[in-house]
């Protein structure tokens, strides 16, 4: 089985001027969609038509490391979206794990006597 690559684009509006995030395994069928030639383009870029690309990152392995690129580039707005570096995405908080937790008193091991 082939290995998907997930790619984040960002689009601008030729009319307004205005920015578009998403994410796409073929961004030139995506794009044909927000330009209303092909169905299944988003309802937030029927205003605005043409789109064209700006930025693409990519490809990523999985869908789920391309949509925390997509939040990050979200966080930005307007021509801040248009930059071609990745942006710096927080860093996950640590899973919970006994290992890390202090005793519950101060018994070894963390114990409670009942």
């Amino acid at each position: 089985m082939a290995a998907s690559r997930w790619y984040v684009y960002v689009l601008q509006s030729q009319r307004f001027g205005r920015t578009y995030v998403g994410i796409a395994l073929d961004v030139a069928t995506r794009l044909r969609q927000h330009n209303g030639e092909q169905p299944g383009g988003a309802k937030s870029t029927r205003v605005g038509r043409p789109w064209s690309v700006m930025v693409v990152h990519g490809p990523f392995r999985t869908r789920a490391r391309a949509q925390r690129i997509e939040y990050a580039i979200k966080q930005k707005r307007g021509s801040a979206r248009l930059v071609a570096t990745l942006p710096k995405l927080p860093r996950q908080s640590k899973r919970y794990s006994k290992k890390n937790e202090p005793p519950l008193r101060d018994e070894p091991n963390g114990v409670l006597k009942r």
